[in-house]
């Protein structure tokens, strides 16, 4: 936690290194320094072999956005594009049933999240570094 408030809407405080709670951040009043718009979307696909209708792929993609929130916050900010599709390709000839499908979903949200936060790198952006979380030890 940071004793001086901190400028939110970046995931970096203003030393340019650990990370900030941008949603702490917003929370305690902290000003919003500028972002790019559309610099912090997320953008997925959750794929399963069940039958599913457009309706019932359609609500697997809405719950899949539970799963974001739990790892991404805020999520679906004014400058982000966060979207996530469901399709089914029906090769089982049938389905686990939707209750399951959406918990299954979520989840699967959560891990990719996860998952891509574990296996980035960070970016050389002109003179500027961007640190990864794994280069903040």
């Amino acid at each position: 936690m940071f004793s001086t408030p901190q400028p939110a809407g970046e995931s970096r405080p203003e030393d340019d290194f650990g990370l900030l709670d941008t949603r702490r951040a917003l929370l305690r009043g902290d000003t919003q320094r500028p972002m790019l718009a559309g610099s912090n979307t997320t953008i997925g696909v959750i794929a399963t072999d069940a039958v599913l209708t457009k309706s019932r792929a359609c609500r697997l993609a809405t719950v899949g956005h539970d799963g974001l929130a739990r790892e991404i916050n805020p999520l679906h900010t004014l400058s982000d594009g966060d979207a996530l599709f469901a399709l089914g390709t029906g090769a089982s000839g049938a389905t686990l049933g939707m209750m399951t499908l959406c918990v299954m979903a979520a989840e699967v949200c959560t891990l990719a999240v996860v998952r891509a936060i574990r296996a980035a790198q960070g970016v050389t952006l002109g003179a500027a570094y961007l640190p990864a979380a794994g280069d903040l030890g």
